[in-house]
């Protein structure tokens, strides 16, 4: 009998020891001889390569000596997926906690369409685990529309609907090595932000789908990343926005863009603030 393929999670971990020990926590039923989970430390400051192996002595780390960024930490840990001969790379924010068997679903959605290039689960707030954070992404790359589905609501039977979407997050989603070494990787010019709608337009360019597969459920401490900043969050992710549009669009939409961007500014501050319950 032929051993299962290699799925390989990424834990990308940025001074936030402490949520990463809480991710790798949630982790441990994931792990077998089919499934491993690899931290990248991006360069800390804050003692987390220590405090992570204290925790977890037996987790494989790999430490970058700067800071290179979401984009630039994960591509570092899909090489080292591929240096494990990994068939499928899982990429998950430190800041999360999975679901026991959570990464079975996306890898099955891959493994069953052939035409899927992408698996990306339902994402709920991990101070309400009945909230919606995510449940399928909507793109309009004319207009520079980017959002998720659900944002906010109460969970429902009209997000347990798997399908095609828009866009994964980068808070969570697998994909085949081969496929995400034939896009290309993460984009390492975007600081922050927009890395993955990027990634799933180039992957819609090549013909392949977005899959929400919501019988995967990933909780989300929303904002951790910049401790709460909204306005810093909401300028990195406008100028994020602009370098997508200019990319993929051109100068047109990001004029438009640009004309409507105090509403968005308005709505998207709204959107971030953090949640506190039902009257919020």
């Amino acid at each position: 009998m032929s051993a299962a393929p290699l799925t390989c999670i990424v834990v990308l971990n940025w001074n936030g020891a402490e949520d990463t020990i809480a991710c790798l926590g949630s982790l441990i039923a994931e792990r077998s001889s089919s499934c491993r989970v690899l931290v990248v430390d991006n360069g800390s400051t804050d003692r987390s390569v220590e405090r992570v192996l204290e925790a977890f002595p037996e987790t494989e780390l790999l430490r970058l000596a700067s800071n290179l960024g979401y984009a630039g930490g994960n591509n570092a840990g899909f090489r080292r997926a591929l240096e494990m001969s990994a068939e499928y790379v899982l990429f998950l924010n430190n800041d999360t906690l999975v679901e026991p068997g959570f990464s079975r679903p996306l890898v099955e959605t891959l493994q069953s369409n052939r035409s899927a290039g992408i698996a990306v689960p339902k994402i709920c707030y991990a101070d309400n685990p009945q909230r919606i954070w995510y449940a399928g992404g909507v793109v309009n790359i004319s207009t520079g529309l980017v959002c998720h589905v659900g944002l906010r609501e109460m969970d429902a039977p009209e997000f347990d609907r798997p399908g095609i979407t828009g866009y994964a997050t980068g808070c969570c989603f697998a994909m085949r090595c081969g496929d995400f070494l034939s896009v290309g990787g993460f984009d390492e010019a975007f600081g922050m932000y927009a890395e993955d709608v990027d990634l799933s337009l180039r992957v819609r360019h090549c013909g392949l789908s977005i899959e929400y597969t919501p019988a995967s459920k990933v909780l989300h401490k929303v904002s951790a990343s910049l401790s709460g900043n909204i306005f810093r969050k909401v300028v990195l992710q406008s100028r994020a926005t602009l370098r997508l549009l200019k990319k993929h669009s051109g100068w047109r939409a990001m004029a438009c863009y640009l004309v409507l961007l105090p509403l968005r500014l308005a709505g998207s501050i709204g959107a971030l603030r953090p949640h506190r319950g039902r009257g919020a």
